[in-house]
């Protein structure tokens, strides 16, 4: 490693070319030939030999980031045992948790007692079969619905918590915008990341938001005002609630069970004396193809970071700048990523600046404003679904192309994000197939406690079923495709 710099010595350590223990033997080796020189009083030989055999161990284990984000800080000092990192889409851009650098992440239901029960015997078990989590923040829903923790963070930018939780049977929630802070999340859309929490039941989800939620000078995006944490009640009365159905969530693609378990919960609230009605949010119809030009377009400025020079991948290619700017962000990008960035660079150039970004702006404050009217008018809350059906399996899942898969997982949850509101998905109920099927409310800005609060009155009528994993349990090892003695209804 003669005639080396710490940044190509640092690149070897991550490509590894060499080992830290190696590093530190011939360093020690050129050290004993070089002793006429005088330059060492002491050579900590056992020490740095044993820091090298340390150093080699936390590369094997891979990054450890040099600070924490402030929403794990913050549950740190209540407390709280960190379980692990869990798996997410790359960089976050995904509806699927499919599209990982570490594989993709399986949902727990397709391997319950419920969802085996309700397979026709010989039923295709090939396995590509099984059930996906949603996305992005698929490993954070599967941690909380499999019950290997209590509670889970994700990101939600267009629904990434709130899709995985409504497909993996849990609560997902993004709180408005500004109320969570996001130092420390990796940004993918600035004006639109929130951290999300997940959590199997909507108190949980409130003591969570109690540690989180706050002003953080760390983020200047976080609201200046006090918030105090609440406790939700045990009885709550909706009589003096006002329902939104928004019509304009009759989506082409909605699964006649969601519509019809949306339909009942409807019913629901209206048996309980609370007024339903039906409202019209008219911008709706562009808000996907709003949120996709914005949300490429970010992330088009924020992946300009990775560049390969001040950390993260970079390549061997050195025969310009440019091509190892290529090269690098080639490598270390996946087709989704890459995609995106393409796409954004595209929105943002000179001479399509003013056709999509500002006129994607423009539509935005539409969206916003709708909500802005019917929150106005005296609505509440909104009721829509999280998703147009239940979980797809893998096989059904990838016949689409990322975009479109994006376009229609997110379809009922992008808006949100856009317009900056707080929203909930709750798990209501299985669908034929034994996967879960949620509905979403969104409420107004900063009224968390009172969106919370109807969804705990929901999740109490709902009675939602325990995930029952006892032959996985006993049997960690054996794949679903292994199972041939499933029964027909």
């Amino acid at each position: 490693m003669r005639g080396r710099t710490v940044r190509e010595v640092s690149q070897a350590l991550r490509q590894g070319r060499i080992s830290p223990t190696e590093l530190c033997q011939r360093c020690l080796s050129l050290i004993k030939k070089t002793k006429v020189l005088n330059a060492y009083i002491t050579v900590s030989e056992d020490q740095a030999m044993k820091q090298a055999a340390d150093a080699e161990k936390r590369l094997q284990k891979g990054y450890v980031a040099p600070f924490n984000a402030t929403v794990v800080q913050r549950l740190l000092d209540q407390g709280a045992v960190l379980m692990g990192k869990t798996n997410l889409d790359e960089f976050a851009m995904g509806s699927g948790s499919v599209d990982s650098i570490f594989g993709p992440v399986r949902n727990p239901w397709g391997y319950s007692e419920q969802y085996r029960e309700r397979q026709v015997e010989g039923q295709d078990t090939e396995d590509s079969n099984w059930v996906i989590a949603g996305g992005s923040s698929g490993g954070s829903a599967v941690a909380v619905a499999s019950w290997t923790c209590f509670a889970s963070l994700g990101s939600d930018t267009g629904g990434s918590t709130r899709n995985p939780a409504a497909h993996c049977g849990v609560v997902g929630f993004k709180s408005s915008y500004g109320l969570l802070s996001r130092h420390g999340l990796i940004p993918l859309v600035n004006s639109m990341d929130v951290p999300g929490i997940m959590s199997r039941c909507v108190d949980d989800t409130s003591t969570v938001l109690g540690v989180l939620a706050g002003h953080d000078p760390k983020d200047s995006t976080t609201v200046q005002d006090l918030f105090k944490p609440f406790e939700l009640p045990e009885e709550i009365d909706v009589r003096n609630l006002c329902v939104g159905i928004p019509k304009e969530y009759h989506a082409s693609g909605l699964s006649a069970e969601t519509l019809e378990m949306w339909g009942k919960a409807a019913d629901l609230f209206e048996n309980a004396g609370a007024k339903v009605i039906e409202v019209s949010l008219p911008h709706t119809q562009y808000s996907i193809v709003c949120y996709h030009v914005l949300c490429t377009a970010e992330v088009a400025s924020n992946m300009a970071r990775f560049d390969g020079l001040e950390y993260g991948h970079r390549s061997n290619v050195e025969s310009s700048t440019e091509a190892l700017y290529a090269a690098t962000r080639h490598e270390g990008f996946n087709d989704v990523v890459r995609g995106r960035i393409l796409a954004g660079n595209y929105f943002l150039l000179k001479q399509n600046y003013d056709d999509y970004f500002v006129k994607a702006q423009k539509v935005r404050r539409l969206i916003a404003n709708d909500f802005l009217k019917v929150f106005g008018s005296g609505v509440d809350v909104l009721l829509t679904p999280a998703t147009l059906s239940d979980a797809s399996t893998f096989a059904e899942f990838t016949k689409e192309d990322n975009r479109t898969r994006c376009a229609q997982e997110d379809i009922f949850t992008q808006s949100a994000n856009l317009a900056g509101l707080p929203a909930v998905t709750v798990p209501a109920t299985l669908s034929g197939r034994g996967l879960p099927l949620s509905l979403q409310f969104i409420g107004r800005a900063f009224c968390d406690e009172q969106l919370l609060t109807v969804a705990k009155w929901f999740e109490q009528r709902m009675k939602f079923p325990l995930l029952n994993l006892q032959t996985l349990l006993n049997n960690p090892s054996e794949p679903l495709k292994s199972q041939t003695s499933l029964r027909a209804l």
